[in-house]
């Protein structure tokens, strides 16, 4: 995987991965927090499929430079310069937890290069048609990005990981299969929490985008057991997206139903 920095326009600075072979792109959108490298099982499932991965770090994330004031919207415009130093007009995108939203802003607003998204435990945004925090374990640190950046990097200093949001499946898929995004997750520390309290931050404030007017094929992957980001959120996104189709996966947590990412490549592919 090679490991380039990318410069845009603005004089910023996107660290990014790309496995550089392959007959389609696939470009991998990491969860909260992580570096922006592509997980090992995700670059075998791809390699499996003829997929070219491409990887990268959001704003204040694994050596990409901070964004102040990003919305989630704003991901779609550091992808479109991204793809385009590497050469890449047509991919496809997919997302894992912090990451699903902004497969989605792409989604909807480079609609003309993504072909298809796939969103897996992706967070919805925020509705008041009923409780948006109803089924998470660990609250608060989403509650603080309410309250604006600086109440959100307040409660960064003290918070501290909830061991109830994991079901025990998750705990399995951590110490088996996607061990590598505990690593990943550990490796991001370096960088501080920057790119977390700007993610949450974003997440609670308007996406700077419609996901109703998202009208290309859309797959939501949702854990039913999911304690970070409930099913609701995922129903949610379903009922919203008129052109989605929903995996509710009944058994699976927050990182279990990353177990789905080889059959959600396969049904990329058939787009």
């Amino acid at each position: 995987m090679r490991e380039l920095d990318v410069t845009l326009d603005d004089g910023r600075v996107i660290h990014a991965y790309d496995s550089e072979v392959g007959e389609r792109a696939l470009l991998w959108h990491h969860g909260s927090p992580q570096t922006g490298a592509v997980l090992e099982p995700v670059q075998r499932a791809a390699s499996e499929r003829g997929f070219r991965t491409v990887g990268y770090g959001r704003p204040s994330y694994g050596g990409s430079s901070p964004s102040e004031g990003r919305t989630v919207a704003s991901a779609a415009r550091d992808v479109d310069q991204v793809m385009t130093a590497l050469g890449i007009e047509d991919f496809a995108v997919m997302g894992a937890s912090g990451g699903g939203p902004h497969a989605l802003a792409c989604a909807a607003l480079l609609s003309d290069r993504v072909t298809a998204a796939v969103t897996l435990a992706g967070i919805a945004p925020f509705a008041t048609e009923y409780d948006w925090f109803a089924g998470m374990a660990a609250s608060d640190d989403l509650r603080s990005a309410f309250e604006g950046r600086d109440a959100r990097a307040k409660r960064a200093e003290t918070s501290e990981f909830d061991e109830s949001s994991f079901i025990a499946a998750d705990y399995a898929a951590l110490s088996g299969e996607w061990k590598d995004l505990g690593h990943d997750v550990g490796r991001s520390a370096q960088w501080g929490d920057d790119g977390l309290v700007d993610d949450d931050v974003a997440f609670a404030r308007p996406w700077g985008f419609d996901i109703g007017s998202i009208d290309i094929p859309v797959l939501v992957i949702q854990g039913g057991l999911d304690r970070v980001v409930p099913a609701s959120h995922g129903e949610l996104l379903a009922r919203s997206i008129h052109s989605s189709e929903l995996w509710m996966r009944s058994d699976d947590g927050h990182v279990s139903v990353l177990s789905a990412v080889p059959a959600a490549m396969d049904w990329l592919l058939a787009r």
